[in-house]
């Protein structure tokens, strides 16, 4: 990187950073026993509670699915069949806006038999092939979808999009065993320490890299065979990856994906601004470019590459000061 690009960064730390509003959409599926029906429950309602008290999320972007939607009527706003989920997505395409994060995430059973995987639900399961047609539904949102569920990791391959963050509890749809994986990424996701760069927000590769650290730890303390090795893809070629990096290949985009909002899509939402939510828009397309060229790099001559990170840096700088602007938001 040369001086010019490596001192455009240093003024920019807030610039490289999730624009646009934040959505979710949380679903806990058929527990089966009475102690795994207790922590799906819980970890779906402990995540759609955060989103809202913790985050400010507005109630009308997280939709909470479960089981038995009578154990927690405030939290939870429908059950988690097919019908549910087909009710929360339109609900969040009709709320969301181009440029918006939408967090999907599946917590319970899921299976591989046959070479078809399914997560599954009270009433007929539900496969990758249908998650996608709803997904379609969502033009323009920053998708990410995380199915904790075991034999989940057939998802990441029949999912995987430019764009798009998809992440696994396994690494296989052979990986059959209960995970413990949704465990931790929700804890990840509520609580305090996977926010290594301490900037008050937990990024989606943040949480991957707690959950996936403290899954080994989990089977480690039990003295057990580690049944489930999550893998996490974001650069749309259907490989995922058990470690992601910010540098190049999987991870750059998780990076960038915050479920708690920046304070410029809060400014946006509170105003309602058209301009201010396309300039945020617009920030965004410019983040995904520089992702796309994070990739690109290895490809590329050592000059031509700091020519176009010096160019999209500036026109980051640009679009954060006019978003600062616009929002009544002291540098």
């Amino acid at each position: 990187m040369s001086a010019a690009a490596f001192l455009l960064v240093a003024l920019l730390p807030g610039a490289l950073q999730q624009a646009g509003a934040s959505h979710l959409v949380v679903i806990a599926g058929v527990g089966g026993e009475a102690k795994s029906r207790d922590a799906f429950h819980e970890q779906a309602t402990a995540l759609a509670t955060a989103a809202e008290k913790q985050m400010g999320l507005p109630a009308e972007s997280v939709w909470c699915l479960t089981e038995n939607p009578g154990r927690a009527p405030a939290v939870v706003d429908a059950r988690s069949d097919r019908e549910g989920v087909e009710r929360a997505f339109a609900a969040i395409a009709e709320r969301s806006r181009p440029g918006d994060l939408v967090l999907v995430v599946l917590i319970g059973h899921g299976s591989h038999r046959s070479g078809e995987d399914r997560f599954n639900l009270p009433g007929p399961d539900m496969s990758p092939a249908d998650f996608g047609l709803l997904l379609d539904r969502l033009p323009g949102r920053r998708i990410a979808l995380v199915n904790t569920a075991s034999a989940s990791g057939g998802w990441v391959t029949a999912l995987a999009a430019e764009g798009r963050i998809v992440v696994a509890a396994t690494k296989s749809g052979m990986e059959r065993n209960q995970t413990v994986f949704g465990r931790f990424f929700v804890e990840a996701l509520t609580g305090e320490g996977a926010d290594v760069d301490k900037n008050g927000r937990v990024s989606l590769l943040e949480a991957f890299d707690y959950a996936h650290r403290e899954v080994a730890r989990f089977y480690e303390q039990e003295g057990r065979l580690q049944t489930e090795h999550a893998i996490l893809e974001d650069d749309g070629d259907g490989e995922g990856s058990d470690a992601p990096t910010v540098d190049a290949g999987d991870g750059g985009r998780a990076r960038l994906a915050f479920l708690a909002p920046s304070a410029d899509a809060a400014a946006a939402e509170a105003s309602d601004d058209p301009a201010l939510e396309a300039l945020l828009a617009e920030r965004a397309a410019l983040e995904a470019d520089l992702e796309a060229l994070k990739s690109r790099r290895d490809a590329m001559t050592v000059a031509d590459y700091d020519a176009e990170l010096e160019e999209l840096l500036v026109e980051l700088a640009l679009k954060s000061e006019a978003i600062r602007q616009a929002s009544g938001r002291t540098p």
